[in-house]
């Protein structure tokens, strides 16, 4: 009893169709391996893709009638939605691109801005300096004319104490010489 095997259906199933698949494998084979069947089939698939090339057109021609979109139709709208999506990014790179450039350009201009007011204001004050230094250089000629007439005065009064030490040493001398004739004549 030790030879006693179970009865297994499936096992059974699993052989028939094994042997079952070989025979129409071998029977495909006889038909496909016949150079008629193959111009047959040939001329079918011809035939068969023209009358879905003549479905398709058919298809086209209602739709547009309806009004209804085609395969065709909708694969171009993916295609051009796609497309515009990768046209809005990089339209969106280079807007974030104008705006660091904008922000870099509005630092500059701020800077610009500063240095203008800056040079603005030592511009004012220059002129400032510059009223204030033309006022003292006119006053400065007014000091050189009254200095170059202080001069000439104090030449003239020089001149004048010359004079005046030359009379005062004449005068001088005529005292001196006076009481000598004084003395002559009364010794005369």
């Amino acid at each position: 009893m030790t030879d006693n095997k179970i009865y297994d259906p499936y096992d059974s199933f699993k052989k028939y169709c094994e042997l079952l698949e070989k025979q129409i494998n071998d029977f495909i084979f006889l038909l496909t391996n016949n150079s008629n069947f193959v111009k047959m089939s040939n001329l079918s698939m011809d035939a068969h893709s023209r009358y879905f090339e003549k479905l398709r057109k058919n298809q086209e021609s209602v739709a547009s009638l309806l009004n209804i979109p085609t395969k065709s139709d909708v694969a171009n709208v993916a295609n051009l939605t796609i497309r515009a999506e990768e046209k809005m990014e990089a339209l969106e790179e280079q807007i974030w691109n104008l705006q660091d450039a904008m922000k870099s350009q509005s630092k500059e201009i701020d800077a610009v801005a500063e240095v203008s007011k800056e040079i603005i204001k030592l511009t004012k004050q220059l002129k400032t300096d510059l009223v204030k230094t033309k006022k003292d250089m006119v006053d400065t000629k007014d000091l050189h004319a009254e200095i170059q007439e202080m001069k000439f005065e104090l030449m003239k009064l020089n001149d004048f104490k010359e004079e005046f030490e030359t009379l005062k040493n004449l005068i001088k001398n005529e005292k001196e010489i006076e009481p000598t004739l004084v003395e002559t004549s009364h010794s005369k």
